[in-house]
């Protein structure tokens, strides 16, 4: 399984919460600037009830992916199985609050929706599933698409309206990717050209559902734009090392390999654009949530 509810995840927090950073994510700082609690709750952590979900609930499971066969890899929630608790959420929120308000709540909230990065890092170029014998890259991006879009129509279905939807970042330039690329060193450029590749079949299946969908506003979130922006002019972030996460070397570590026995883990994450060598500091997040925002407020709200 991968977890993160231990030190020094959410060192800046106060507390672990299981989020793949020192803080908050994109969906806790957009849910506050909306008006609702700073910290989305998950949607499997006991601690909260369906009274609390009425105002916001995240079913997102770190590690999983379009690809059903990306959740396995590493044991982690696959994303149909996020569909059935979406489905059970929905009649929990029947019973609690009434069929009305409950079509009422589902209607009018904000759907983000992050997800991609796992089907190439974890599966696909690591070949551990097969896919890489089944498929062709660019097979295999055509393939995700097709999920994406059926996972889009599926929510629609269920009563979603208002949906961002993340391209795939500069994987390439992640820490983890840079330790791998001993050779030539910097990003791996091979897998940024797939991410172009696959935001633009992203783009493409977008406009096609927006216009077949009545209702539907669906709106593309251009991350990789945005990452290489900010590490390309770190400076207007302040921050000072875009290559290296804040926790332990930064070069490879993530998960229980983050963790409050790993040397070297930085005092200050701001200076930071990686916490460990996956995923954003919470300054960054916040600075994705702004941008997600912005496109929010002109395209959605």
């Amino acid at each position: 399984m991968l977890k993160s509810n231990f030190p020094p995840y959410g060192r800046d927090l106060g507390v672990a919460t299981g989020r793949f950073c020192n803080g908050r994510l994109p969906p806790d700082f957009i849910s506050e600037a909306l008006g609702l609690p700073p910290l989305v709750p998950a949607y499997l952590d006991p601690a909260y009830g369906i009274q609390d979900f009425t105002r916001g609930v995240c079913f997102a499971s770190a590690g999983t992916g379009l690809d059903n066969a990306t959740a396995g890899v590493l044991a982690v929630i696959p994303l149909w199985k996020e569909v059935e608790y979406f489905k059970e959420y929905q009649r929990r929120l029947r019973w609690h609050a009434g069929r009305g308000a409950a079509r009422r709540i589902v209607r009018d909230a904000l759907y983000v929706v992050s997800i991609g990065t796992n089907d190439f890092l974890e599966n696909y170029f690591l070949f551990v599933t097969g896919r890489f014998k089944q498929f062709t890259v660019d097979e295999f991006e055509d393939f995700l698409v097709a999920q994406a879009a059926e996972f889009l129509t599926a929510i629609y279905r269920l009563g979603a309206r208002r949906v961002t939807f993340a391209g795939l970042s500069a994987i390439g330039c992640l820490p983890l990717e840079r330790t791998l690329n001993v050779l030539r060193g910097g990003c791996i450029e091979e897998y940024n050209q797939v991410a172009r590749d696959y935001n633009v079949k992203v783009n493409a299946m977008i406009s096609k559902l927006t216009s077949s969908l009545p209702g539907l506003k669906l709106a593309y979130i251009p991350v990789y734009d945005d990452m290489l922006n900010l590490i390309n002019n770190p400076s207007t972030l302040g921050l000072e090392n875009v290559e290296q996460g804040c926790c332990a070397t930064g070069m490879f570590e993530m998960s229980y390999l983050c963790n409050e026995k790993s040397p070297m883990t930085c005092p200050d994450a701001d200076k930071y654009f990686f916490w460990d060598s996956f995923h954003p500091t919470e300054k960054v997040n916040r600075f994705f949530a702004n941008s997600t925002l912005q496109i929010c407020l002109r395209e959605l709200l």
